[in-house]
């Protein structure tokens, strides 16, 4: 038997990491009942306008669920690499695990997972999350991390990111993080007046919200891009060293913003040199069609044949009267 039953001291238990990230499936969540219910009105839309409305929906509500979704994500710019390392402080214990950096907008995961999952008397399986925006706190949050006495990976990984380090990271993912973050949230704005313009419908002004939309979504990369390619200190674990790459939500909002540059240039140049295929995709023509139907129902009927048929006296001779001499 041994001090503490074989644990370390001063050292809760595992912080687990969540199986999904609640607001991104909230987000999801929400636009993919917009599609449902889409779909549910699509068979009350007559003609062949049904299958550009349907597309016209879908491409909205991509556009939108990423730019919103993409605000919250933690996978810019993801590294994973596999060490054996020194476990905890004050212990010889060494373990095998894989260590993850996951950096967002808003702040970064560490992620420690061991291999296999249970070493050294305990379950390594921790996800922390540490946040830099202008509202929060970082060197406070490393040193609740330090007194709460985690692994020693995480808090080397987190170390390197801290205002004090020598690496001088944490200034520059702080401040383009935040413009890349306003950036996105004016690409929302823009995105939203743009549903708004093709709805009422202006087109030519939708499609330059779509290029406004698409704008400011290559500035939030280009503001990240500055951050992410500053130079960085090396975070090794022995001989191995942990690389990060940009991630999944950095190309999803690259080509989310390319291809609203895409639509948008092909709206403003349809509307110059082909209106009426415009008018097509946006079933412009086929209202204009039901109104002149309506109209023609509501004009007064043709003479019949019967009536052309009756012979028609010239008027000069109507008005003309006999006089009989009495």
């Amino acid at each position: 038997m041994t001090l503490w039953n074989g644990s370390f001291p001063f050292y809760p238990g595992t912080n687990l990491c969540f199986p999904f990230d609640t607001t991104r499936v909230t987000i999801i969540s929400i636009f993919l009942s917009l599609l449902a219910t889409s779909i549910i009105i699509l068979p009350g839309i007559r003609g062949r306008g049904r299958l550009f409305w349907f597309l016209r929906v879908v491409m909205g509500l991509f556009v939108g669920a990423v730019v919103l979704t993409v605000q919250f994500t933690r996978d810019w710019e993801t590294g994973w690499v596999t060490a054996n390392t020194s476990y905890k402080s004050f212990s010889h214990v060494v373990v095998d695990a894989n260590i993850g950096l996951h950096i967002g907008l808003a702040g970064m995961n560490v992620t420690l997972v061991g291999n296999p999952v249970n070493q050294a008397n305990e379950t390594i399986n921790y996800n922390e999350h540490f946040a830099w925006s202008f509202d929060a706190n970082y060197d406070l949050s490393y040193s609740e991390v330090l007194e709460k006495g985690l692994p020693n990976p995480i808090l080397y990984v987190v170390e390197k990111f801290t205002s004090q380090s020598p690496c001088g990271v944490h200034r520059q993912y702080r401040i383009s993080g935040h413009y890349a973050s306003l950036m996105l949230w004016m690409a929302f704005c823009t995105w939203l007046i743009s549903i708004l313009l093709f709805s009422m419908p202006i087109l030519l002004y939708g499609g330059y919200m779509l290029l406004l939309t698409a704008a400011l979504m290559l500035f939030s990369l280009l503001f990240f891009f500055t951050a992410s390619n500053t130079q960085q200190c090396p975070i090794q674990f022995g001989p191995a060293s942990l690389k990060t790459d940009y991630g999944g939500s950095f190309w999803l909002t690259l080509v989310t913003g390319l291809l609203c540059s895409l639509l948008g240039l092909s709206i403003i140049i349809l509307n110059s040199v082909k209106p009426e295929k415009l008018k097509l995709v946006f079933n412009m023509d086929e209202g204009k069609r039901e109104e002149e139907e309506w109209d023609e129902s509501y004009l007064p009927a043709e003479p019949s044949s019967s009536v052309q048929d009756v012979p028609m006296v010239p008027l000069g001779e109507l008005c003309e009267v006999t006089v009989t001499q009495l």
